[in-house]
């Protein structure tokens, strides 16, 4: 039987939310910075823990910009 990874338990078929290539709990399918019930195939992934598209993956992981234009106006993580 698969554990949810967030609480350790056991996942059953009539519970079971598959994500992340791991099945969990649909309530514990959470967004790991603001803590936001996430959908199936809903939100982005890094390093296997889920977030919401935006804001929270976009804030933490996505290139930064600043300036005006062209080559200098970008940072990356």
């Amino acid at each position: 039987m698969p554990k949810c990874p967030r609480c350790q338990k056991d996942v059953y078929f009539a519970e079971k939310v598959t994500s992340l290539g791991k099945d969990w709990h649909q309530p514990h399918l959470k967004c790991e910075k603001c803590n936001k019930t996430l959908t199936s195939g809903g939100h982005a992934e890094h390093d296997g823990k889920p977030y919401c598209n935006h804001p929270c993956y976009a804030a933490l992981f996505e290139p930064k910009a600043f300036g005006r234009r062209g080559a200098e106006s970008h940072t990356f993580k």
